[in-house]
């Protein structure tokens, strides 16, 4: 098998409202494509440069804090983690530094894991 990128990353998102209040509320994310399916589904999609975040519900995709999750790479590091904490958003870990980044894992309103990020100069 060859493959030539990520397509997608997505993640379950049974409530709609409060999924897209936090994407695109607190994160600030702007939708590129929103989709209401037969049967009260959605697929909602937002590009962050060349790679997309997608968020969406299907029967039998449950969210989890366990499972694989996606790292979103911040401009402002502290100033975006102020902003979280001011929403009350909840962190699973962190903020903590590494050899090569800063990082924190938090929650989105479904309970699934999402990482902020920030490379440190030198490390890609």
């Amino acid at each position: 098998m060859l493959f030539t990128e990520i397509a997608f990353t997505a993640y379950p998102a049974p409530d709609i409202a409060a999924s897209r209040a936090f994407y695109e509320g607190i994160l600030g994310l702007v939708p590129t494509m929103a989709h209401e399916g037969d049967g009260g589904g959605f697929w909602v999609e937002y590009e962050l440069g060349a790679h997309t975040l997608a968020i969406g519900q299907a029967p039998g995709w449950a969210p989890s804090p366990d499972g694989p999750s996606c790292g979103l790479e911040a401009v402002d590091f502290d100033s975006t983690i102020a902003l979280l904490q001011s929403a009350d958003v909840p962190f699973r870990m962190g903020p903590l530094e590494t050899p090569v980044c800063r990082m924190a894992i938090i929650s989105d309103p479904a309970g699934n894991s999402l990482i902020i990020h920030k490379r440190k100069p030198g490390h890609h």
